[in-house]
């Protein structure tokens, strides 16, 4: 990942732009302004934001300054970058990153990745320290288990977030192997998928294993506002 891009002519294609509070990981309850691109190579079962892929469209196109520049005008000092799967755009979205990094107001940028994607070029091409990666393991109900980049695992840094959303005993098995197994480094958060897990049945086995180091991950925004509502 060595071409460079400029930034007022390289454009990515966006859901929305909007300020909220962060409703999940180590940012939940703060203001943050959401920058959701369009496009996913994956299609888990419980996807929740099914109208950031395909055979849905793109709400608009900018290029990575205006990007920045809307994003400059919100009061908040957090940035999630999301999806869909906003690394898909390689030099591009390194781009966005250093763009985003540039915000002299900007304290965090956090990013939310599949894990299907190699973080390895981003962790060389952007050094800001603001950047964080919140990365998902997919479990096996999300039905793209198999897609996971497993040395992804062995990157994650102490202030990343390595997050399991978690349907059934099943899945919650499979996350504890892999935390057993590869040891990551970052906080691991374990999401109960909404409607399917109870946050009790799952707090309960959280406790029960003795998983001193996995914060549970609620999705504090599906309670203050509907589960099913955007622009929140």
């Amino acid at each position: 990942m060595t071409r460079a891009c400029d930034p007022r002519e390289a454009t990515l294609p966006l859901v929305e732009i909007f300020e909220t509070i962060e409703g999940e990981g180590a940012a939940a309850g703060f203001p943050t302004v959401f920058v959701r691109l369009f496009g996913c190579p994956l299609r888990c079962t419980w996807c929740d934001t099914t109208y950031s892929y395909a055979p849905h469209q793109a709400e608009t196109t900018l290029t990575i300054h205006e990007i920045a520049k809307r994003v400059s005008v919100y009061r908040a000092i957090r940035v999630c970058l999301t999806g869909g799967e906003p690394l898909m755009y390689k030099e591009r979205s390194v781009a966005l990153l250093h763009a985003l990094a540039a915000l002299p107001h900007i304290v965090d940028i956090h990013i939310e990745t599949s894990g299907a994607i190699d973080i390895a070029p981003f962790l060389q091409s952007v050094a800001s320290d603001k950047v964080r990666y919140i990365m998902d393991y997919k479990l096996p109900a999300s039905g793209e288990s198999d897609r996971m980049h497993l040395p992804n695992l062995g990157l994650l840094r102490a202030h990343d977030e390595l997050k399991f959303v978690i349907a059934n005993a099943e899945d919650f098995e499979f996350a504890c192997r892999v935390l057993e197994t590869y040891r990551p480094r970052g906080t691991p958060l374990f999401s109960p998928v909404w409607g399917e897990m109870e946050p009790k049945e799952l707090a309960r086995r959280i406790l029960e294993r003795g998983l001193s180091q996995v914060k549970l991950n609620l999705q504090i925004h599906k309670v203050i506002w509907r589960p099913d509502q955007r622009g929140v």
